[in-house]
């Protein structure tokens, strides 16, 4: 049993934990880009969640957001309540080292897990510059903890409620069209995001090393299921042992779409059924 230290919400539909896992935090050391598997319970389903922080007190930091039945369940949790069973770290820490100006886009909820990878990348002696972007300003989050760290962050969002109207990609290709020198990019939000971060930076002539984290299409986060096997490079990967993290120009993105949409109906018909049941609102 996992004991919840601290949560809050960030929005009405994402919410930050801090769960006491000492053997995680401290012993094994998570790094930047690993995740965990969770059940909330112990009928409930195994998740993959990226880890977003470690702290010297023995706990994990996830950022979840409510899309499927498991992480609304995990929404209802509260401070002092458990969570029945956390493994990991798990995946392959994201390859950090220096090369110069990097900049990082967040996605939505993916902005916690490139959140850590900045700051990592930060700490190399890199300039770090972040992209954030949301459908609407509250989903454009962590602003005010990227930016103690980073060199400069922009804010983007559908609406224009926050930042910039637009797309994220609408950012990266006014800076790559500056004088600025881009050495590399990371991307992590929805697959159409990563895949239009992609396409943006395969530049004829002068193609910027891409990084993708393909999370979203992890299920049981040990390779066993095989339901996140994706094509890169022209090769069969699973993406939770030989990931997250891949090249983004290498990623068949179009069968990776559509693999992630395969279980969509099970996923809406199990999240209808515990709406029933418990209402649709947890933030207080």
């Amino acid at each position: 049993m996992y004991k919840i230290a601290n949560c809050r919400f960030i929005n009405q539909n994402v919410k930050l934990f801090e769960i006491e896992a000492p053997a995680i935090a401290i012993n094994r050391r998570a790094k930047a880009g690993q995740f965990i598997i969770l059940r909330v319970n112990e009928n409930g389903e195994r998740i993959p969640i990226t880890i977003a922080g470690t702290n010297q007190n023995g706990t994990i930091t996830i950022i979840v957001q409510g899309i499927g039945k498991t992480t609304n369940e995990l929404l209802t949790k509260e401070k002092d309540d458990y969570i029945v069973d956390i493994v990991g770290p798990l995946g392959k820490p994201t390859d950090i080292k220096k090369v110069g100006t990097c900049v990082v886009i967040g996605g939505g909820v993916g902005t916690a897990i490139a959140y850590p990878v900045a700051k990592a990348l930060k700490e190399k002696g890199n300039k770090v510059i972040v992209i954030i972007g949301g459908r609407s300003a509250e989903f454009a989050i962590l602003q005010n903890e990227i930016s103690e760290f980073a060199d400069e962050v922009f804010v983007t969002t559908d609406d224009g409620s926050a930042g910039e109207k637009g797309l994220v990609t609408d950012k990266l290709i006014a800076l790559i069209n500056s004088e600025l020198k881009i050495d590399y990019v990371l991307a992590i939000g929805p697959i159409p995001m990563m895949k239009a971060v992609a396409d943006t930076t395969n530049i004829e002539g002068n193609k910027i090393p891409t990084v993708v984290s393909l999370n979203p299409v992890m299920l049981d986060g040990t390779g066993m299921c095989g339901g996140c096997r994706a094509i890169v490079g022209g090769k069969n990967v699973f993406v939770c042992i030989d990931g997250p993290d891949f090249n983004a120009h290498e990623v068949d993105f179009d069968v990776l779409m559509k693999r992630n949409s395969m279980y969509k109906e099970h996923e809406r018909n199990s999240l209808c059924k515990f709406k029933e049941k418990y209402g649709i609102n947890y933030a207080k």
